[in-house]
């Protein structure tokens, strides 16, 4: 019984969802006071489809139906297991998978990967010389600059540490946006020559100016680009450039030194936006690379990302390295005192 509920609402969200993509042409998004699509609202751009495509689908773009539904199963049958294998109780049992972590809505789009080009659905070649440096809970080795996101290379200073443990740039709001494990919000504002999208990630507001105006000097460069739009009738086009190569170009690759990246955002239903992004950037790939995420329509607000929970998480991780050094070199001291 479970199981043919279950498959019946996956059949019902597939459809839903191919209308949603197929039926773009047939809606009408709703008009601002300026005659302008509007975009406006909290946008949610959580997805479980991977970057970058499994090499066993191919060329592929969309898994069928038997394949969603093996998806599923698999996933539900994961879930079992680790319930099965949890010896905690009450809020530790739960946290991280039920109220941390953001798990991706079943919305239709059933696509093999994010990547839409190359038609591989995977990273084009990378220039000679760039280097893979995405991070992670755990510290790597390097120097600085340290341009990936989250993580560090050590703990003697803040520079060692990753872009948004530094509360300066998030971990998926980008720009571009990247679905990730939690906070994938955004909200967007609109007046007739400015569109501002405000990341809950680290709380950033791009603006995007859709007037003419001269371009920034080349020489200046800021963490999210300076970003330019225009619309292509129902789309909003932006295109941004002048990033400041602190941070990576893409996926761990790179520098976004000479970075410009090209953002298609077209409302197609009441409740979706099409989110489509592309990097082009020479000096880390030899070819651009596209990719397609769905908005979704949130009924909410956001509230203030306060990023270290007012900024004291990075002071107690320096600190705590501090006592841990000093710790070290007493027991060194000792060490030469008992040798004696």
């Amino acid at each position: 019984m479970t199981s043919n509920r279950i498959k019946l609402i996956l059949i019902s969200l597939i459809f839903q969802g191919s209308g949603a993509v197929f039926g773009a042409e047939e809606y009408v998004a709703p008009r601002t006071q300026w005659g302008q699509p509007d975009l406006q609202g909290v946008w949610n751009f959580a997805s479980n489809v991977p970057m970058e495509r499994p090499e066993e689908f191919g060329d592929r773009q969309f898994l069928t139906e038997e394949e969603v539904l093996a998806a599923q199963r698999e996933k539900f049958s994961i879930g079992r297991r680790r319930e099965s294998t949890r010896t905690s109780t009450g809020i530790e049992a739960f946290y991280n998978d039920t109220m941390w972590m953001e798990r991706a809505r079943v919305d239709g789009v059933v696509r093999t990967s994010l990547l839409v080009y190359p038609l591989s659905g995977r990273l084009p070649e990378r220039v000679e010389g760039v280097t893979h440096q995405p991070g992670g809970e755990r510290d790597v080795p390097g120097g600085r600059p340290v341009r990936f996101a989250v993580g560090g290379i050590g703990r003697d200073g803040p520079e060692d540490r990753g872009l948004s443990e530094r509360c300066l740039v998030g971990f998926n709001a980008g720009p571009q946006l990247m679905p990730s494990v939690y906070n994938n919000n955004v909200q967007i504002v609109q007046n007739k020559d400015t569109v501002v999208i405000f990341a809950e990630m680290v709380h950033d507001a791009r603006l995007i100016r859709l007037t003419e105006g001269p371009e920034l000097d080349e020489k200046v460069g800021l963490w999210s680009g300076d970003s330019r739009g225009y619309w292509d009738g129902d789309t909003l086009v932006i295109t941004t450039k002048n990033f400041n190569g602190l941070t990576q170009s893409f996926e761990g690759y790179g520098s976004s030194k000479n970075k410009v990246l090209y953002e298609r955002l077209t409302r197609v239903g009441p409740d979706t936006i099409n989110y489509e992004f592309t990097i082009d950037d020479p000096s880390t790939f030899t070819d651009k690379v596209t990719a397609i995420v769905k908005l979704a329509k949130v009924s909410s607000q956001l509230y203030e990302y306060a990023c270290h929970e007012g900024n004291y998480g990075m002071g107690n991780m320096l600190r705590a390295a501090r006592d841990r050094d000093a710790t070290a070199f007493t027991d060194r001291v000792r060490e030469m005192f008992d040798d004696r």
